[in-house]
Order: C-alpha cells, then structure tokens, then sequence
C-alpha cells in the first residue's frame, strides 16, 4: 500500500534561512545526514544551502535518502502583477517540477517584517477588507497558472505578515477562491492568537500542506509583551517540535481533524530553534518519533497501520 503520509523536515532547525548567522557553523553534510540517514525523514523542505540547479538538488538530497518537499516562495503580489509574479516564479517552479513536487509554499513578502531583526513583530502590515479582496484576487489567479502547471498554491500564514492572526486566515479564505490552498500552520496559528483546533476545523478542505510546528507560549507571550522582533523570539526558544514538554500544542486533535478530512501529503516539523540551545538531532529525533505515535493513533498514517496490523 502506497503512504498517503509522509514525513518531512525544514533545514531551519539546523541552519536558518532569515538569519543566516543561525546554524552559519553546522556543515550541509550534517543537516541532510541527520535528517536523512540518521533520524530518518521521508524528505526535506527548501533551504539557503541547497543547489538551485533542479538536478543538482535531487540528486543532492538523494543521496541520503531525501526527497525535495517543496520550499518557501516570496511573492509580492501586493507591488507587482500576476503575469510579473508568474515571470519571477519560473526558477523556482522549475526547481518544484523536476523534483516532483505537488505543492508550492508561498507567503506575501513584500512588506513582511519576519525577517528584520529589529522590527517588532507586532507591528506587523495590515491589510484593510478592500485590500484583502484586491489581494485575494490576485492571489487566486496565480494558484489557478499554477495549477494549470501542475502545483498547487499552499498559502503559508505567518508571523510578521498580512496573514497572521485567525481573522487574517478566515478574511484570505474568503477572498480567494478553489485553486488557493492554506498551508495549515499550528505553531503560527497559535503565536498569531488562534486556536490551532477551530481554524484547522473551519479550513481542512482547502488545507494542502502541514507544518507541525509547536510553540513555547512563555516565550510567545513575552515577544508580543515586550515587543520583541520574529528572529529575537526564535532565539529566544518561541518554536520547538511535537513532543516537547515545554511546548503548548496538543497535536493529536489536529491529526484527527486531518483523518477526518481524508488529508494526504506532507506533514513537515518545521521548527526554527537556535541550534547552540536546542541540538536539531535531539528535538527532531523527538519531533518525528511524537508525530509519527500521533499520527497513528489519530488513524491518519493509515498505510503505516495496515502494514503493523496482525
């Protein structure tokens, strides 16, 4: 029976990809043998140090064992047009099709403050009813090229940016259409100020992507109360894996919110940590074993339960 699930990574648990400082001494080797060989990741998610060659990064990641997920693409559909937008895809979407990818992850950068060191997450942009409509729009006709390629438009929600908080989520679902999918979140969902249980129940039907991401609620309390900026709270410890004790996330409802919903595809632990306080081979072993026991008691890994059933 083929796996209708499969589990992934994201190398910004070892080396991070908004502050390249982060993990700057972990060598690439170390990444891909961890997460491949040794912890044993079905794939891995885009990251800074990988070939942009489509060839050179599959036969690159093939070697230990990986497959290419997929990986973060910045639009800016709030400053450029759809037929720009589509130009300025074509390496990456490229880089998506050789590799056999289905989904493609994509976030509204071009006023995004996730990535400044300095700039107060909560003073994130907002977008006004209008302008969500405008921009849901835009977004809608671009997963629909995408679509005709192949690939379908995963909309990754996030800290800093015009999709953030809960009524973000609900306010862009309702602005685009069938061919604009969510990638479902629970750690952002969660900082952004949602319940990681109603958003995925309202959204599971257009949900084509999961990263399982748990949060530190101590440390996400504390970068909104002291103004913290994205990069200091992952230093910080705002992020960490299924499984962690410390973490607030209780991901079993969520898969089983997933089983109902027939869901198939990648679930990802995507967790940006620092690497000198939290050893990636330690918290992703952790992560991936606390997943895949959650998994199959939430009856979505139903082709790992066929093949262990007496």
């Amino acid at each position: 029976m083929a796996k209708m699930i499969l589990y992934g990574t994201n190398p910004i648990a070892w080396a991070n990809d908004d502050d390249r400082s982060i993990g700057a001494d972990i060598p690439t080797d170390r990444i891909l043998h961890e997460a491949g060989e040794v912890i044993g990741f079905d794939g891995i998610e885009n990251g800074h140090r990988w070939p942009e060659d489509p060839e050179a990064l599959k036969a690159l990641l093939a070697r230990y064992g990986l497959r290419f997920i997929s990986g973060w693409y910045s639009m800016a559909l709030l400053t450029r047009g759809v037929d720009e937008e589509i130009r300025a895809a074509q390496p990456h979407l490229a880089k998506l099709k050789v590799n056999g990818c289905k989904v493609c992850i994509v976030c509204e950068c071009s006023n995004t403050v996730h990535g400044d060191p300095l700039a107060p997450v909560n003073d994130r942009p907002r977008l006004t009813a209008a302008e969500m409509t405008a921009f849901g729009a835009r977004v809608e006709e671009f997963a629909r090229y995408l679509a005709d390629e192949g690939v379908t438009l995963a909309y990754h929600h996030h800290m800093g940016t015009v999709v953030e908080s809960p009524e973000d989520i609900d306010a862009f679902m309702a602005a685009t259409g069938p061919a604009t999918h969510l990638l479902f979140d629970a750690g952002h969902c969660a900082f952004g100020g949602g319940d990681p249980e109603t958003v995925l129940a309202r959204h599971v039907a257009r949900v084509a992507h999961v990263h399982a991401k748990n949060i530190r609620r101590g440390v996400t309390e504390r970068v909104r109360m002291e103004n913290l900026s994205f990069l200091q709270g992952v230093l910080a410890g705002a992020f960490t894996v299924p499984g962690d004790p410390e973490g607030a996330i209780d991901f079993l409802p969520l898969l089983r919110i997933l089983a109902t919903a027939g869901y198939q595809g990648w679930l990802v632990i995507e967790a940006e940590q620092d690497p000198d306080r939290y050893d990636p081979l330690i918290y992703q072993t952790l992560g991936l074993d606390s997943l895949r026991a959650a998994t199959r008691e939430a009856g979505l890994d139903r082709a790992v339960a066929a093949e262990t059933r007496p």
